[in-house]
């Protein structure tokens, strides 16, 4: 690789700068480090990072976040410039300052440099201690295409921008601050900055159901799809039967509805016939940018900071984490010309956090001289943050949420405060590119435990009890009530949606706020749910994914998702489900001479068909493996093809005249085994090492000289009959032939128990070495050959075939810090209207801040009502009936229940015959709960005031067996 590893420390001044390493030409991308990014960049824009440098002045928390943010991202270079010591202020702003630090007055810089340098071994960072001010001789920036400032001068921050505008080609020039609860970003990429890909949305394809022939023509959209497009946005044609003039050109549209759009005159052209796809077209664009100009808010800030040599309050965490996210984003489109940059201005405030504060005395406020002063600063002492947070997720998010409270002091052992966190994954080296708390040499170790003492070098003043569980209803027991009961606040940092819908419902059912978030890619969203004002996480539900229907997978795909789909189904079909089904076979059957003598006896192989075929056919040796794999391309890519090509030939037509193969059909191709082909050699290869390793066969990695033996030796007729064919059902004489081939093995002896057992493989697509992504990538390739779909690359095989969900360091960052915000108006005890629910796209850019969802009521009543968040209770005893629990919710709540339910068991439904006669039966009796149990929760619904109308809804009914309420109950 031609990625630069810093080996020494490398400094230098803004007058005389350390040589920077020489620009690499061409490189490639290290995969396994920076996976989840390059979906998020692509590659062009990759390689133009890692040949650029980066000047950034200022490391203080915004700073630092910036330097974090960038060096995870993979630029070249980047000088960090600082000419401050290390003070206690620091250590509640500053993640990587240390109290030995702030002890032995270390420059900031200093202290810094090699915690940021071993974020990334392809980065080279230097540093700069030299003053930057008004008499500095810029042109040391030359070497730079970027220029960062932050805790700057306003004078000299135009200064520094005139003369980066005035370059030839500009230097990129971004100006950032952080003030307490306020916070500034400013752009100039000089005056025509040109961008390739405004959005970075992946381009649709789509079908066409009609093109009309006249001026202007009208594309129509197949099955009602809408094509997502905007006047006057281009596309390109490909594939079209009739009006074939338009294969291979690209046209401007003029959208006329959500499914149609206009092209121009197509009156000339010749009739549409059928089929045909459009892809939108991503055309470049160009900014201009001005010189920084100064709004009068700012220019009467500098002024009063400079006056008063009053200290910026860039010291506010949640703040600096949310702008220094996006002013990285920044950043990185400066180097690349990735995205749509800022125009030119972008403020944000929280001026929501300090409006209750504003009759709290002057002294809330005042300095003591800790590393909490920043945020005392900004939200007094009685809201510093002693809070019992429980964690759950250890990523990315999770790690920038574990730096934000550990800077905030959430969670104080002095203040009998605690953070629980809990994550059972193990650290990935594709962590490493987002999961900055993570190194190198914390591979394959926990994610919890490693974060939890990472956080306590940011300040060891935590508390944080490191689980290694997954949070879901098998450890109900070790996260009961009684857990969430000791809680202040739940933080969700997941990218899995059913465990985020499971820990919400146990936030509600408990009456705790949480907090969740999740990016994909540049965008983010953050949302707050708090205990009786907000709607929850489960109050709204995301569309279901469309799954590919099953005859599509098996015989028609038309676009690459399909192939790639079926690509991993045959893996998982071969390599996971049959060994697992094998060897649940045999743990359960004594022995072959046992299976035999009960299939004879039964006149029948039902339920062990399969299994014998297995084990009777079963390779023993390496060449069998390849033989196997041989046969296995001739029946996808070959018979397949020409099994259905001779059911359905290209001539056929449905009842209304219309052809069978056409749009979005495709019809087949049979492919011809060419050892000489690289993706032919690379499916048999990749098969046959996947079936030595189920078989437990060792495999070689010279297979060429002994494949070219066995291809002129393998049997390919179609009619003969494959070891691993597949029957739906099984007819007399096959199994008769099952029990013969069974004979056979068990009479040569070679049953042994051995070969009873098969070894399962399960997908793993970040080990390029285990041939899963081999096979992967050309299966589905060669399935596109044979439909005549365009093949996708790895990189984009991977990402489908994994479900890889795109990620970047710049987005994690800003919705930790918006989160980080939100933790504290929860801990303050803020009002319904000063929460706010977040969603932002640093691509394009843009950021909304809304208000919550109130909570909805549901009316039973006029006067009874209740909200997802109210749970009633009912204490009974050890005699209590079900009718004294109806007569008790009467009497408590004002209405009679007239059904009961426990999960999916109806304890009482009045209209169900012998159901009266259970109003005497003990509630214990009914519901039998296991021994320890206190409880459990009940559905109650009561009649409606009108006749025919649908029974009324009430919240959980939580009945308990004994009146005792014991803090360690069990649910």
């Amino acid at each position: 690789m031609l990625f630069i590893s810093p080996t020494e420390s490398h400094r230098g001044t803004p007058g005389h700068p350390s040589p920077l390493p020489t620009m690499a030409d061409s490189m490639d991308i290290d995969d396994s480090l920076y996976s989840r990014q390059r979906y998020v960049l692509g590659d062009s824009a990759m390689q133009k990072m890692a040949r650029s440098a980066v000047f950034l002045s200022g490391i203080g928390a915004l700073g630092v976040e910036i330097a974090k943010n960038i060096v995870l991202a993979g630029v070249k270079a980047v000088t960090l410039h600082d000419c401050k010591r290390c003070e206690v202020w620091d250590l509640g702003t500053n993640f990587f300052i240390r109290e030995e630090d702030v002890h032995s007055q270390k420059k900031r810089v200093e202290a810094v440099h090699s915690r940021v340098a071993e974020l990334n071994p392809y980065v080279q960072v230097s540093v700069s201690t030299d003053v930057l001010d008004e008499n500095t001789d810029l042109s040391f920036l030359k070497r730079y295409q970027c220029v960062v400032l932050t805790e700057t001068k306003l004078s000299l921050q135009k200064r520094i921008d005139r003369f980066c505008h005035s370059q030839q080609p500009p230097i990129k020039f971004i100006g950032c601050d952080v003030f307490g609860i306020c916070s500034r970003v400013f752009c100039d990429f000089g005056e025509a900055f040109e961008v390739s890909d405004p959005t970075g949305e992946e381009p649709k394809e789509l079908f066409i159901q009609n093109i009309s022939q006249e001026n202007p023509g009208v594309v129509t959209c197949m099955d009602s799809r809408t094509h997502g497009l905007q006047t006057p946005q281009s596309v390109c044609f490909k594939e079209i039967n009739g009006m074939s003039e338009l294969n291979g050109t690209t046209h401007q549209v003029t959208v006329l509805s959500p499914y149609s759009f206009a092209i121009g005159d197509t009156s000339s052209f010749q009739p549409y016939a059928h089929a045909g796809i459009f892809r939108l077209v991503k055309m470049p664009k160009t900014f201009t940018f001005a010189p920084l100009q100064l709004h009068t808010i700012m220019l009467a800030l500098d002024a009063f900071l400079e006056q008063q040599c009053f200290k910026p309050l860039t010291s506010s965490r949640s703040p600096s984490a949310v702008v220094g996210g996006i002013a990285s984003q920044e950043v990185l489109k400066a180097l690349t010309g990735k995205f749509s940059p800022l125009q030119q201005w972008f403020y944000l405030d929280a001026i929501e956090v300090i409006q209750p504060l504003q009759s709290l005395p002057a002294e809330e406020f005042a300095p003591r001289g800790d590393r909490y002063d920043a945020l005392r600063a900004c939200i007094g002492e009685s809201l510093c943050l002693k809070q019992h947070t429980f964690q759950v997720g250890c990523g990315a998010i999770g790690c920038e949420m574990l730096k934000n409270m550990a800077l905030m002091g959430v969670g104080l052992s002095r203040c009998s405060g605690e953070i629980c966190i809990t994550d059972p994954d193990l650290i990935e080296k594709s962590n490493l590119n987002r999961q900055f708390l993570f190194r190198p040499q914390h591979i394959r170790k926990p994610k919890s435990t490693t974060a939890a003492a990472a956080s306590l070098e940011i300040n060891p003043e935590l508390q944080i009890d490191a689980h290694l569980n997954k949070v879901c209803p098998a450890t109900e027991d070790m996260y009961s009530d009684a857990f969430f009961s000791r809680l202040n606040l739940v933080v969700t940092a997941l990218d899995n949606v059913e465990a985020r819908r499971y820990v919400d419902s146990r936030s509600v059912s408990n009456q705790k706020a949480l907090l969740d978030s999740g990016t994909m890619g540049t965008k983010g969203h953050t949302e707050i749910i708090v205990p009786y004002l907000t709607e929850s996480y489960n109050s709204h539900r995301d569309p279901p994914e469309e799954e590919i229907p099953f005859c599509t997978l098996k015989s028609f795909p038309a676009v690459i998702e399909h192939t790639i789909q079926w690509a991993c189904d045959k893996f998982e079909s071969a390599f996971s489900h049959k060994p697992s089904i094998y060897n649940m076979f045999w743990q359960t059957h004594s022995s072959a001479q046992e299976v035999l003598r009960v299939r004879i006896i039964l006149h029948s192989m039902e339920g062990s068909f399969q299994v014998i075929k297995l084990l009777s056919r079963r390779p023993t040796q390496w060449e069998h493996c390849l033989a196997l794999a041989r046969l296995k391309f001739d029946k996808y890519f070959k018979r397949k093809a020409l099994q259905l090509l001779h059911s359905f030939p290209l001539d056929t037509r449905l009842k209304d005249g219309s052809l069978f193969w056409q749009s979005p059909k495709r019809p087949p191709s049979p492919i011809e085994f060419e050892l000489s082909d690289p993706l032919h050699f690379s499916f048999v290869v990749s098969s046959a090492r996947l079936f030595a390793g189920i078989y437990n066969i060792p495999h070689s990695e010279e297979v060429r000289g002994t494949f070219n033996y066995l291809y002129q030796h393998i049997e390919t007729d179609e009619t003969v009959k494959k070891p691993d064919q597949l029957q739906m059902t099984v007819s007399s004489e096959e199994e008769r032939q099952a029990i013969s081939q069974l004979q056979k093995a068990i009479s040569s002896s070679s049953v042994t128990p051995e070969r009873l057992r098969m070894t399962p493989t399960f997908f793993e697509k970040d080990d390029d070495s285990n041939g899963h992504m081999d096979f992967v990538a050309s299966a589905s390739a060669l399935r596109a050959h044979m439909y005549a779909i365009e093949a996708a690359d790895r990189l984009q095989t991977k990402r489908i075939a994994g479900k890889i969900i795109p990620a970047i360091a710049t987005s994690t960052a800003a919705v930790a810090g918006l989160v980080s915000l939100e933790l504290i108006k929860v801990a303050g005890g803020y009002g319904f209207e000063l929460f706010k629910n977040c969603f932002f796209n640093l691509a394009i850019p843009v950021m909304v801040l809304t208000e919550t969802a109130q909570v909805k009521r549901t009316q039973i009543r006029d006067d009874i009502s209740f909200s997802i968040w109210d749970r009633w209770t009912i204490f009974g005893h050890e005699d209590f009936t079900l009718s004294d629990f109806m007569n008790a919710v009467k009497e408590e709540y004002g209405i009679e229940p007239t059904m009961v339910v426990h999960g999916v068991k109806m304890l009482y439904v009045p209209v169900m015959p012998g159901h009266n006669k259970r109003l005497k039966l003990t509630m214990h009796k009914l519901i039998k709960p296991s021994a320890g149990r206190k409880y459990v929760d009940l559905t109650v619904s009561f009649a409606p005031e009108v006749d025919g109308d649908e029974d009324l809804p009430s919240p959980p009914v939580r009945y308990y067996f004994s009146r005792e309420r014991e803090s360690g109950e069990t649910a």
